[in-house]
């Protein structure tokens, strides 16, 4: 690891730290608050702790650590932040408790942003998937990886765009929040293989060409965490997808979907 990298390592920590048990500690208040007016799920809570961890194991954990000599280890903390952690935090379903803590006037301005375009256009399917898929591309084909280990404050950018990318493609495909104008289940099943074949092109292409100052061990050993470390989550994303899928379809009475039609704060 390089020796800037390394002393600038441990106040990074402390300051990722402080940042995801900020963002705990919000979500923690916000079910509290809710629970004034109905219980909100324990598991749903679970998933936001364990994604925030995910995200921390990925940055500045033990396996963050050995990425900066390690390929391999890279791409496992990319796989936690970009992948691992996106699903947790999408399954436990953020902006509808917000929508439910928040007061009838907040809510409502969340509402209306989560309709406005700018967030509709970043939030569809195609847009998080070329956001994902493509920056992950222009990672691993360019010199970008090189210049993110030579410069705190770019792999800082890289890395909140990895997580944020993430988030985005995760939630398009199977999240639980309001989402006005969401394309149907058959449409969002077919970016999903698309984006799980560039995946795995991305995996092969990087064990066939590996990025500068990666040797060809390390390359295909990264390579193969990413190939099946991402289809594993490609994977759970597209049943929980399906089964959405067969539950919106399945005869018999059932509740409508809660991305359906518009949102009302009496709603959340």
């Amino acid at each position: 690891m390089p020796e800037h990298a390394a002393s600038s390592a441990w106040p990074g920590e402390l300051i990722l730290a402080a940042v995801l048990l900020a963002v705990g500690g919000c979500y923690v208040a916000a079910v509290i608050r809710s629970r004034r007016r109905r219980p909100w799920p324990l598991g749903r809570t679970a998933c936001w702790l364990l994604g925030l961890g995910a995200v921390y194991a990925g940055l500045a954990g033990s396996v963050a650590g050995a990425g900066g000599s390690a390929f391999a280890a890279h791409m496992a903390g990319h796989l936690l932040v970009g992948m691992v952690a996106p699903l947790l935090l999408v399954l436990a379903a953020p902006v509808t408790l917000a929508l439910r803590s928040l007061a009838v006037v907040p809510a409502r301005r969340l509402s209306a942003l989560l309709r406005s375009r700018p967030v509709r256009f970043v939030a569809h399917p195609v847009t998080a998937t070329v956001l994902n898929v493509g920056g992950l591309w222009v990672l691993y084909t360019t010199d970008l990886f090189v210049r993110m280990h030579a410069n705190p404050f770019l792999a800082a950018a890289v890395n909140a765009h990895v997580l944020v990318a993430g988030y985005l493609f995760t939630a398009s495909m199977i999240g639980r929040d309001p989402a006005p104008h969401r394309p149907g289940p058959a449409f969002r099943t077919v970016v999903l293989l698309v984006a799980f074949a560039g995946h795995g092109v991305l995996a092969k292409w990087i064990a066939a060409h590996p990025p500068a100052g990666v040797g060809a061990v390390q390359a295909e050993l990264g390579a193969a965490v990413m190939y099946y470390g991402g289809d594993a989550v490609d994977v759970a994303i597209l049943v929980i997808l399906l089964a959405g899928w067969y539950r919106a379809t399945a005869p018999g009475p059932r509740a409508s979907a809660p991305s359906a039609g518009r949102w009302s704060p009496s709603a959340a």
